[in-house]
């Protein structure tokens, strides 16, 4: 199949979710999860209507963006060490992984250095030990702290669900990130939204739709 299928196939997908639930199709991001793939691979994805592309490693993303179309938002998806924020602070238009103060105070103090307000999204950890994200009852005081940040903006969370997780076991992470927002909502922070779910990746992403993802990352999906 070919990438424009494959983008149709899942743009369907989200509008039969969305239809299910009561929501508006036009609320979702397709955002193209690019590891591995060439700069011919997401140029093509780019010409069939993607905006939005993630990249996991910064050397991956750096290593593509020259030749890559220019129309397009790069994010950072995946785990991001505080002393690669520099090489893409000027790059990327959204990091999904700040999971941390140490990492949200880096990109503060680089996007400072360049004038730059950088949307971030505060990862999850959706309950494996061995994996990224912050624990949910601690969240609330990582975003009031970065709440006062003048050079980041939250704009939302992000998870991960467990690899090969039934789809119960999707349904509470999902439906557990978007309740989360919800009551961080309520506290009102300054400079804070949560306007963005990022949730759902290839096997997945359907059900995250179901509870609220406004953002969906598809790799396998879109170019195999």
């Amino acid at each position: 199949m070919s990438i424009k299928k494959n983008l149709d196939t899942i743009k369907q997908n989200i509008v039969a979710a969305c239809s299910e639930c009561g929501r508006n199709p036009d609320d979702v991001l397709v955002l193209a999860v690019t590891k591995t793939r060439t700069a011919e691979e997401i140029n093509e994805a780019i010409r069939c209507g993607i905006t939005d592309i993630g990249e996991n490693r910064v050397q991956e993303l750096l290593s593509k963006y020259d030749d890559v179309d220019k129309n397009v938002r790069w994010h950072i998806i995946g785990h991001l060490q505080t002393n690669k924020v520099k090489y893409i602070a000027d790059k990327v238009s959204m990091i999904h992984s700040v999971d941390s103060l140490k990492l949200a105070e880096e990109i503060n103090r680089r996007c400072a250095s360049i004038g730059k307000v950088m949307d971030i999204l505060i990862e999850i950890n959706s309950g494996e030990e061995n994996k990224d994200g912050i624990d949910p009852a601690k969240a609330y005081e990582l975003i009031e702290t970065v709440s006062g940040f003048s050079n980041v903006r939250i704009r939302g969370l992000m998870t991960m669900a467990p690899i090969f997780a039934d789809q119960e076991t999707l349904k509470k992470v999902f439906s557990g990130l978007y309740q989360l927002s919800v009551d961080i909502s309520a506290k009102k922070y300054d400079n804070v939204s949560m306007e963005c779910l990022s949730m759902g990746m290839s096997g997945d992403y359907v059900e995250a739709v179901r509870s609220g993802a406004t953002i969906i990352r598809p790799g396998r999906a879109l170019f195999n």
